[in-house]
């Protein structure tokens, strides 16, 4: 094998496909990239066998062939290189050259066989249902702190994907918080329902351009779920199981409605989570009366009050959060007012728009468990 191709353009698929990349495993060979040129292009591919990442670049291909190479080394190499053309070529026993053309730079370093990486499996694609890049990444980013960060229960370490029709809803939560995003799509689609794992959504969060006129097309079969865009294929398989029914948590009855500046709310949260550091984890207090929002909190470290102006509906209330919960759905929330709903102290509170595009509930602190 024998292909030419700019560093920028290598190193832009060598960090693509790098997300794919086991951190550990058994199986050397899925440490590695493979570089194919097989063919009419060039493709790079990693592959943990739960998500697989494929993508082509730009480049000459002088002599065709195939080649796999440690995924660590390979991206420290083109990292270091001058921003210039680079020529890869294979010898025997896949023997491997990275030349930077214009200078005086040669790496020879060790490739393994091709033929035994494991590739993504060829998965028929039906109809794609269609979303942009912007907005796609935007739902990821606006859902995902909201699932669990260990296997404690699988099912919310991934994230539900339901169309129905024209809409798409995406629900995440950990059992201390649930976050949902609905968004209308262009097109209407059949009904679907599937639990995309987390891990998937991260890594491909950070591949997605993010451009609002350019789109993804998104596959969903029995087992997989598939991304295609900017010439990039994200293939991950799907949790198996049935999502938690979540019908009896999305009520509309409530006692006190309050309208609140999102930022004020933020930075006051933001300052009092000073006293709420590690190993010392107290709640946030907001006694709601009035047109008055008192939020505070004491803890060994010290204590802060604060006064912030609300516009209130209902009866008067006292409640507590944890304040990392809080902050995390009010910094992806773009609106400039937001609305909280409650009941009491010891149920559910709502953070939602009035067309429930999005909608963030967080489970209070029972107070008179606290200790001040």
């Amino acid at each position: 094998m024998r292909i030419v191709c700019s560093k920028s353009e290598l190193l832009k698929g060598v960090n693509t496909v790098s997300k794919a990349v086991p951190v550990r495993t058994t199986m050397s060979i899925l440490e590695c990239i493979l570089i194919d040129a097989s063919n009419d292009s060039i493709k790079l591919t990693a592959n943990d066998m739960e998500i697989g990442i494929e993508t082509t670049i730009q480049g000459s291909i002088e002599e065709k062939g195939i080649i796999a190479i440690d995924a660590k080394f390979l991206s420290d190499v083109v990292r270091k290189l001058p921003d210039n053309d680079v020529i890869i070529s294979t010898g025997d026993n896949y023997q491997t050259s990275i030349v930077c053309r214009e200078s005086n730079l040669h790496f020879d370093i060790p490739g393994k066989s091709g033929e035994d990486f494991s590739n993504i499996p060829f998965i028929s694609r039906n109809e794609p249902i269609e979303i942009s890049e912007f907005t796609l990444k935007e739902l990821i980013k606006q859902t995902i702190f909201s699932t669990a960060d260990n296997d404690s229960n699988k099912m919310m370490m991934g994230e539900l994907f339901e169309i129905e029709g024209d809409n798409l809803r995406v629900t995440a939560l950990d059992g201390h918080r649930l976050a949902i995003r609905n968004i209308k799509l262009k097109n209407s689609y059949d009904n679907k329902k599937v639990i995309v794992p987390a891990k998937t959504l991260n890594e491909l969060s950070k591949i997605v351009p993010g451009f609002a006129e350019d789109m993804v097309s998104i596959y969903i079969t029995d087992n997989n779920i598939i991304f295609e865009f900017d010439e990039t294929v994200v293939v991950s398989r799907l949790i198996e199981g049935e999502f938690f029914r979540l019908d009896h948590m999305l009520s509309k009855d409530y006692q006190t409605k309050v309208r609140i500046n999102k930022k004020q709310l933020l930075d006051s949260i933001d300052r009092a989570s000073l006293m709420a550091k590690e190993g010392n984890k107290k709640p946030i207090i907001m006694d709601i009366t009035d047109t008055n929002l008192n939020l505070s909190i004491t803890s060994t470290m010290g204590s802060m009050n604060e006064d912030i102006g609300i516009n209130k509906e209902g009866v008067d209330i006292k409640i507590g959060f944890n304040p990392k919960f809080y902050m995390d759905a009010l910094k992806v929330i773009d609106d400039e007012e937001i609305e909280v709903y409650m009941v009491d102290y010891k149920a559910p509170c709502y953070i939602k728009d009035v067309e429930e595009s999005y909608m963030y509930i967080i489970l209070p602190i029972n107070l008179n468990n606290v200790r001040q």
